[in-house]
């Protein structure tokens, strides 16, 4: 799925771009995707574009304690990538927890930070956020190598 949601990013950069969901189902199994990857990845990014954000007013001192099974699953490193992203104001608080639900739904436990970061990235990007360029290397880049083709 990951692969997928790269490759989304990658090929059009105005979410609202992309095409019709069968024409694209078409387009990714051409590209050489398998067909269950697919349909995971458009119902995950149709089930995020459905989701409503509600935007609350917030006070910078308030703390979002995290439940054990989501620090199991999220682990120090993408705990602390939530951390770096809201002190930078590239998150809010109500696209954090977009990005904490969206990580609780992989399979990996815990999530690893490269996955994680796409997570992110397929968030911002849904939710039409300005991207600086300087974010976006930093959310495809895995430590070894970038992830974008």
């Amino acid at each position: 799925m990951i692969d997928i949601l790269v490759y989304l990013f990658e090929n059009y950069h105005d979410f609202s771009a992309r095409p019709k969901t069968k024409t694209l189902k078409r387009r990714l199994s051409a590209v050489g995707f398998e067909q269950e990857a697919i349909s995971t990845a458009l119902r995950w990014l149709d089930g995020l574009k459905a989701t409503p954000v509600i935007e609350h007013p917030c006070d910078q001192r308030a703390l979002r304690i995290y439940l054990p099974e989501e620090q199991r699953k999220l682990g120090f490193e993408c705990l602390a990538f939530i951390a770096f992203l809201e002190a930078a104001d590239m998150l809010a608080p109500a696209l954090r927890e977009l990005v904490v639900e969206g990580a609780m739904l992989l399979a990996d436990n815990p999530v690893p930070l490269a996955k994680f970061k796409i997570i992110v990235l397929m968030i911002l990007w849904s939710r039409d956020q300005a991207l600086e360029p300087l974010i976006v290397e930093e959310l495809l880049d895995d430590g070894d190598h970038r992830l974008l083709h």
